[in-house]
Protein backbone atom coordinates (compact mmCIF):
# COMPACT_ATOMS: atom_id res chain seq x y z
CA UNK A 1 0.00 0.00 0.00
CA UNK A 2 1.39 3.11 -0.74
CA UNK A 3 1.90 6.37 1.65
CA UNK A 4 0.71 8.52 -1.13
CA UNK A 5 -3.04 9.89 -0.61
CA UNK A 6 -5.00 8.49 -3.21
CA UNK A 7 -6.45 11.23 -5.91
CA UNK A 8 -3.51 13.29 -5.27
CA UNK A 9 -2.46 14.12 -8.99
CA UNK A 10 -6.32 15.72 -9.09
CA UNK A 11 -5.06 18.64 -6.75
CA UNK A 12 -3.74 21.02 -9.48
CA UNK A 13 -3.02 23.90 -7.24
CA UNK A 14 0.74 24.36 -5.79
CA UNK A 15 0.68 23.75 -1.52
CA UNK A 16 1.13 27.89 -0.79
CA UNK A 17 3.67 26.30 1.43
CA UNK A 18 5.90 25.07 -0.93
CA UNK A 19 5.25 28.37 -2.97
CA UNK A 20 6.45 30.11 0.54
CA UNK A 21 10.18 28.49 0.57
CA UNK A 22 10.91 28.07 -2.69
CA UNK A 23 12.35 31.11 -2.66
CA UNK A 24 14.99 29.77 -0.34
CA UNK A 25 16.74 27.83 -2.98
CA UNK A 26 19.81 28.90 -5.08
CA UNK A 27 18.86 30.73 -8.50
CA UNK A 28 19.05 28.14 -11.46
CA UNK A 29 19.06 25.12 -9.03
CA UNK A 30 18.43 21.68 -8.74
CA UNK A 31 15.12 20.25 -7.51
CA UNK A 32 14.14 17.24 -6.25
CA UNK A 33 10.06 16.33 -6.54
CA UNK A 34 9.61 12.99 -4.83
CA UNK A 35 6.40 11.10 -5.84
CA UNK A 36 5.54 14.10 -7.46
CA UNK A 37 1.93 12.68 -8.45
CA UNK A 38 0.41 15.01 -11.22
CA UNK A 39 3.69 17.52 -10.85
CA UNK A 40 2.15 20.59 -9.32
CA UNK A 41 5.20 20.94 -7.79
CA UNK A 42 7.66 20.31 -10.29
CA UNK A 43 5.65 22.78 -13.06
CA UNK A 44 6.17 25.17 -10.74
CA UNK A 45 9.61 25.29 -9.83
CA UNK A 46 10.57 24.77 -13.19
CA UNK A 47 8.50 28.29 -14.40
CA UNK A 48 10.71 29.65 -11.54
CA UNK A 49 13.75 28.53 -13.70
CA UNK A 50 14.98 25.82 -11.63
CA UNK A 51 16.15 21.96 -13.20
CA UNK A 52 13.58 19.39 -12.12
CA UNK A 53 13.75 15.94 -11.76
CA UNK A 54 10.29 14.71 -10.58
CA UNK A 55 10.22 10.98 -9.15
CA UNK A 56 6.90 8.77 -9.34
CA UNK A 57 5.71 5.26 -9.57
CA UNK A 58 2.77 6.40 -11.94
CA UNK A 59 4.46 6.53 -15.38
CA UNK A 60 1.12 7.81 -16.95
CA UNK A 61 1.24 10.65 -15.04
CA UNK A 62 4.93 11.00 -15.60
CA UNK A 63 4.23 10.83 -19.24
CA UNK A 64 1.87 13.61 -18.70
CA UNK A 65 3.91 16.08 -16.81
CA UNK A 66 6.89 15.60 -19.21
CA UNK A 67 4.47 16.36 -22.13
CA UNK A 68 3.44 19.68 -20.66
CA UNK A 69 6.44 20.65 -18.47
CA UNK A 70 9.73 22.36 -19.87
CA UNK A 71 12.53 21.79 -17.05
CA UNK A 72 11.22 18.76 -15.86
CA UNK A 73 12.68 15.31 -16.20
CA UNK A 74 10.84 12.48 -14.94
CA UNK A 75 11.99 9.21 -13.80
CA UNK A 76 9.56 6.55 -13.15
CA UNK A 77 10.63 4.45 -9.58
CA UNK A 78 8.33 2.64 -7.12
CA UNK A 79 10.43 4.44 -3.78
CA UNK A 80 8.75 1.86 -1.49
CA UNK A 81 10.03 -1.29 -3.69
CA UNK A 82 13.40 -1.90 -4.10
CA UNK A 83 16.39 0.22 -3.73
CA UNK A 84 16.68 4.42 -3.91
CA UNK A 85 16.36 4.95 -8.06
CA UNK A 86 18.88 8.12 -7.70
CA UNK A 87 22.66 7.52 -7.81
CA UNK A 88 25.40 7.82 -4.73
CA UNK A 89 26.50 11.02 -4.75
CA UNK A 90 22.82 12.70 -6.42
CA UNK A 91 22.70 16.40 -4.83
CA UNK A 92 19.68 18.87 -5.32
CA UNK A 93 19.37 22.12 -3.77
CA UNK A 94 15.87 21.17 -3.01
CA UNK A 95 14.10 17.94 -2.00
CA UNK A 96 9.96 18.65 -2.20
CA UNK A 97 7.75 16.14 -0.63
CA UNK A 98 4.03 16.81 -0.33
CA UNK A 99 1.31 14.43 0.85
CA UNK A 100 3.55 11.88 0.82
CA UNK A 101 5.22 9.31 3.60
CA UNK A 102 7.38 6.68 3.27
CA UNK A 103 9.61 6.70 6.35
CA UNK A 104 12.65 4.51 5.55
CA UNK A 105 13.13 7.71 2.69
CA UNK A 106 14.29 9.69 5.27
CA UNK A 107 18.17 9.48 5.14
CA UNK A 108 17.77 9.60 1.10
CA UNK A 109 16.23 12.93 1.36
CA UNK A 110 18.53 14.29 3.74
CA UNK A 111 21.44 12.60 2.05
CA UNK A 112 20.16 14.13 -1.41
CA UNK A 113 20.43 17.58 -0.28
CA UNK A 114 23.90 19.30 -1.17
CA UNK A 115 25.38 22.31 1.32
CA UNK A 116 22.98 25.23 0.97
CA UNK A 117 19.45 22.50 -0.16
CA UNK A 118 16.20 22.86 1.48
CA UNK A 119 13.88 20.24 2.48
CA UNK A 120 10.07 21.15 1.67
CA UNK A 121 8.30 18.62 3.25
CA UNK A 122 4.67 18.71 3.92
CA UNK A 123 2.25 15.86 5.02
CA UNK A 124 -0.69 14.57 6.79
CA UNK A 125 -0.51 13.93 10.55
CA UNK A 126 -2.03 12.13 13.65
CA UNK A 127 -5.49 13.48 13.75
CA UNK A 128 -6.43 13.47 10.31
CA UNK A 129 -8.33 10.16 11.10
CA UNK A 130 -10.77 12.33 12.11
CA UNK A 131 -11.10 14.48 9.16
CA UNK A 132 -10.57 12.09 6.52
CA UNK A 133 -8.24 10.23 4.43
CA UNK A 134 -5.00 8.95 4.84
CA UNK A 135 -6.63 7.73 7.81
CA UNK A 136 -4.31 4.70 8.49
CA UNK A 137 -1.09 5.37 10.87
CA UNK A 138 1.28 4.18 9.14
CA UNK A 139 0.79 7.52 7.01
CA UNK A 140 0.37 10.00 9.40
CA UNK A 141 2.98 11.94 11.31
CA UNK A 142 3.28 11.44 15.26
CA UNK A 143 3.33 14.82 16.83
CA UNK A 144 7.29 16.70 16.36
CA UNK A 145 8.52 13.93 13.94
CA UNK A 146 9.40 15.87 10.80
CA UNK A 147 11.66 18.15 13.33
CA UNK A 148 12.91 15.12 14.55
CA UNK A 149 14.12 14.09 11.11
CA UNK A 150 16.02 17.83 10.41
CA UNK A 151 17.35 17.50 13.84
CA UNK A 152 18.36 14.18 13.46
CA UNK A 153 19.77 15.04 9.76
CA UNK A 154 21.82 17.53 10.83
CA UNK A 155 19.47 20.09 9.33
CA UNK A 156 18.51 23.99 10.17
CA UNK A 157 15.05 24.26 10.64
CA UNK A 158 13.65 27.48 9.14
CA UNK A 159 9.83 26.62 9.44
CA UNK A 160 8.14 24.30 11.39
CA UNK A 161 4.12 23.79 11.90
CA UNK A 162 2.07 20.90 12.97
CA UNK A 163 -1.91 21.48 12.65
CA UNK A 164 -5.14 21.94 11.56
CA UNK A 165 -6.01 23.29 7.64
CA UNK A 166 -9.16 23.78 6.45
CA UNK A 167 -8.57 24.40 2.87
CA UNK A 168 -7.87 23.14 -0.03
CA UNK A 169 -9.99 20.75 2.32
CA UNK A 170 -10.08 19.89 6.40
CA UNK A 171 -6.77 17.79 7.62
CA UNK A 172 -4.12 17.32 9.80
CA UNK A 173 -0.93 18.17 8.26
CA UNK A 174 2.72 19.15 9.52
CA UNK A 175 5.32 21.15 7.40
CA UNK A 176 8.94 21.61 7.06
CA UNK A 177 11.14 23.70 5.71
CA UNK A 178 14.88 23.39 6.70
CA UNK A 179 18.27 23.67 5.29
CA UNK A 180 21.46 21.77 5.22
CA UNK A 181 24.26 24.13 6.12
CA UNK A 182 28.06 24.02 5.48
CA UNK A 183 31.08 25.95 4.11
CA UNK A 184 29.28 26.17 0.85
CA UNK A 185 25.84 27.60 1.61
CA UNK A 186 24.46 31.06 0.63
CA UNK A 187 23.56 33.08 3.81
CA UNK A 188 19.85 34.09 2.86
CA UNK A 189 17.02 36.00 4.50
CA UNK A 190 14.35 34.02 5.38
CA UNK A 191 10.84 35.73 4.54
CA UNK A 192 9.00 35.98 7.23
CA UNK A 193 5.34 37.22 6.29
CA UNK A 194 2.93 34.56 4.19
CA UNK A 195 3.01 36.03 1.04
Amino acid sequence: MSGTVPGHAAIAAPSPWVGRWLSLVRPGGRVLDVACGGGRHAVLAAQHGYAVLAVDRDAEALQALASRAGGVQVLQADLEQGVWPLPPGARFDAVIVTNYLHRPLWPHLVAALGEGGVLIYETFAAGNETVGRPANPDFLLQPGELADVARAGGLRTVAYEDGFISSPKPAFVQRLCAIREGAGAVAVRYPLDAS
